[in-house]
């Protein structure tokens, strides 16, 4: 989209039946595909429009995708969807600048159908669920940009949207907006209160190619098994956190950090890529790696507090456009969200439709929808992560208190005796500035949070 959207043109509703579509989905990434892909199943006329070349040139994520949401949307995904690694080894990693301690955890059962996380091209994987819908029926038009919203200047209610194709503006019964981070459709319908800098993060990752062979010894992989690394502590003080994930020829690592974080700091993402890569826990597995690709883009990290309203009149918003994406520093899941989001939407475009009222009353289902489904749910059970994960003692005195006690426990101090392990937690708990009633106080947090 354009750095600001012009202000949307009044319109006169298109008489009955003279609509170009039931409804347009801006936006072919996952939710936008999941939508589609359901009205189109319904028998809707559905335009699904994308400003790229094709689904998924504009789209860059660096973590795993948790597909387990098309069990029903596309049986036995996993048999065609283009996937590179299953992941089999999730890492949780607390780092100081010279120090890791990893809770490393491995289970052959990921590694079979139904699987849990893939590692995927989200170019490829995007395509692929994009043409699901195009097979369904809906109309897929590429390289356009939705320029603002067409809407009924009598009634107020969204009739289309306007493009920047020669032969202009597309009229629908409904839009969904799947427009990605940062809405300026869901801002043009007035549905954003709030979109502060400090709602979101950047997320940066280079692509590093590796033999495959290469890859599988390093990471302790065979086959299509793969490894994902969440990191928190290499961010160099920036609220945030870091990622290593594999695929079949390639190692993706990456930072998540606050935007004013990083603006205070005067630090370039690619700086703080170059440290997390020069740790001495990831420089083994990335020595000799070749840059294939860098590339960043902003995250919604408020969660359930951050999110717009989600329905105006002949509007609904979903995913990413929705912020719709659990990314607190190492919790990094979206694509899950953005299918059940769009699923969701598709179903209450439809029933609207059946309704003969796409309002923002006959379209209120939608809400109801997500709130019945994981998407809302688990927003709702985690809406203090973001807020807890990024915290200073999180991001930094925890993980260097951590490293600090299992460093002394594993020293051996011969000939002096060994420190127990409470007094070596005390120890370190005042190296580390922590209050007896912090670190309660975050226990509670984290049992009411994860628990």
């Amino acid at each position: 989209m354009p750095e600001h959207a012009p202000d949307r043109r009044p319109t006169r509703v298109p008489s009955p039946g003279s609509y170009d579509f039931d409804a347009i989905v801006v936006g072919a990434g996952p939710a936008g595909s999941a939508a589609a892909l359901v009205l189109a199943r319904a028998g809707r006329r559905v335009c699904l429009l994308e400003r790229g070349p094709f689904p998924g040139s504009k789209n860059m994520y660096g973590g795993v995708v948790y597909a387990r949401v098309l069990d029903h949307l596309v049986p036995q995904w996993w048999e065609e969807a283009p996937v590179q690694r299953w992941v089999t080894r999730r890492a949780t990693v607390l780092m100081t600048d010279h120090q890791a301690l990893t809770v490393d955890y491995r289970t052959s059962a990921w590694g079979e159908a139904p699987y849990n996380g893939a590692t995927a091209y989200r170019p490829d994987f995007d395509a692929w669920l994009a043409s699901k819908a195009e097979a369904a029926g809906a109309v897929l038009v590429t390289s356009t940009t939705a320029l603002g919203l067409l809407v009924d200047d009598a009634t107020g209610q969204v009739c289309g949207v306007r493009t920047d194709r020669p032969d202009g503006d597309l009229t629908a019964r409904a839009v969904v907006a799947c427009d990605g981070v940062n809405s300026f459709l869901a801002k043009e319908a007035g549905l954003y209160p709030h979109t502060e800098p400090d709602h979101f993060t950047l997320g940066a990752k280079e692509v590093l190619a590796l033999p495959r062979e290469e890859i599988e010894k390093r990471f302790v992989l065979s086959g299509r098994e793969g490894a994902d690394f969440e990191i928190v502590g290499c961010t160099q003080g920036i609220p945030g956190g870091g990622f290593v994930y594999t695929n079949l020829d390639t190692v993706a690592v990456g930072v998540v950090v606050s935007l004013p974080g990083l603006a205070a700091s005067g630090k370039r993402p690619e700086e703080l890529i170059a440290g997390l890569k020069a740790h001495p826990m990831i420089a083994p597995l990335v020595e000799g790696a070749e840059l294939k690709e860098y590339s960043a883009h902003l995250i919604p990290e408020g969660g359930y507090d951050t999110m717009p309203e989600l329905v105006g009149d002949g509007i609904l918003v979903a995913g990413d456009a929705a912020c719709m994406c659990l990314a607190a520093g190492i919790w990094l899941e979206g694509v899950n969200f953005a299918i059940g989001s769009g699923e969701a939407a598709g179903l209450t475009v439809d029933a609207a439709l059946k309704a003969g009222d796409t309002s923002a009353a006959g379209l209120a289902g939608y809400r109801q929808r997500l709130e019945s489904t994981f998407v809302l749910k688990n927003h709702r059970k985690l809406r203090a992560a973001p807020h807890l994960v990024l915290s200073d003692r999180v991001q930094t005195r925890y993980p260097a208190l951590a490293c600090d006690l299992v460093e002394q426990l594993f020293t051996v101090t011969d000939p002096l005796p060994k420190k127990g392990a409470l007094k070596a937690f005390l120890q370190g708990r005042k190296r580390a500035g922590l209050k007896f009633s912090e670190l309660a106080r975050d226990a509670w947090a984290g049992l009411k949070t994860f628990g």
